[in-house]
């Protein structure tokens, strides 16, 4: 297997867009796939492996501590990460504010945001000392607007735009490139997760629409990654065609 590659970490990598990504950059890339569910990742890693070099680390990126662990015990041959995919994310119940549930809300600020720093941290380490590496944040169209109901979920998203704006501000001097991928309406298990397993509730979501697919999203992220050198798409949202925006969306 071919050491030479360079080498990509992807979170949230079991499922929806992480899944689709890690197969879409298994041709290019050696891949570090994290994710919380062990079997679904050796399952992964059983696919990939006639592909790339592949190692899974295992771990919830709320967990500061574990998070950090996994990824500074890495092996000499895998710690030179050149992308590192920040995909790791999730929405919790959709409830006017006033209706909210305070534990959706510390799952989706523990995840989508302290979750992304978690990992980014010891990366950043690696990629300064190194002064090259490209993170790529997987945002939102709701880090771009707000919808009703939306509130947490949103300012999560929001703030994943401004993280990565200071990103790309702060990481400029260490030659290392900071995008940003927003995407609109994806079918993946979101709307699960979201609905807490409600499959009505899920099923509306995608109503009448033909949606966005994880493999779409991968396909963006490989066409980030690859653009010349001197080349950075900093920010980017994709949508279906029949979505205009969060609240507009053409059903038939």
């Amino acid at each position: 297997m071919n050491k030479t590659k360079k080498i990509a970490l992807i979170t949230g990598a079991t499922s929806g867009i992480g899944e689709s990504a890690s197969f879409e950059l298994a041709n290019q890339f050696s891949l570090i796939l994290c994710g919380r569910n062990s079997d679904k990742l050796k399952e992964l890693e059983d696919s990939l492996s006639s592909k790339t070099r592949v190692k899974t680390l295992q771990f919830d990126v709320r967990n500061k501590d574990d998070v950090y662990e996994k990824i500074t015990s890495l092996s000499d041959d895998w710690k030179s990460i050149d992308v590192l995919i920040n995909n790791a994310g999730n929405a919790h119940g959709l409830d006017f504010i006033y209706e909210g549930k305070v534990d959706d809300w510390d799952m989706m600020i523990d995840t989508n945001v302290k979750g992304l720093l978690y990992v980014s941290k010891p990366i950043l380490d690696i990629m300064i000392k190194e002064n090259k590496g490209h993170i790529i944040n997987i945002g939102s169209i709701a880090g771009k607007e707000i919808y009703p109901k939306g509130n947490i979920y949103c300012a999560s998203k929001f703030a994943v735009d401004a993280i990565s704006q200071g990103m790309q501000v702060d990481l400029n001097k260490f030659n290392i490139k900071v995008s940003q991928i927003n995407p609109g309406l994806v079918e993946t298990n979101f709307s699960m997760v979201r609905f807490k397993n409600d499959e009505k509730k899920s099923k509306s979501v995608y109503s009448g629409v033909n949606p966005l697919i994880g493999d779409d999203i991968a396909k963006v992220i490989s066409y980030v990654i690859n653009c010349p050198e001197n080349v950075n798409i900093s920010d980017i949202t994709v949508l279906a065609k029949s979505q205009a925006s969060s609240t507009v969306v053409n059903r038939v």
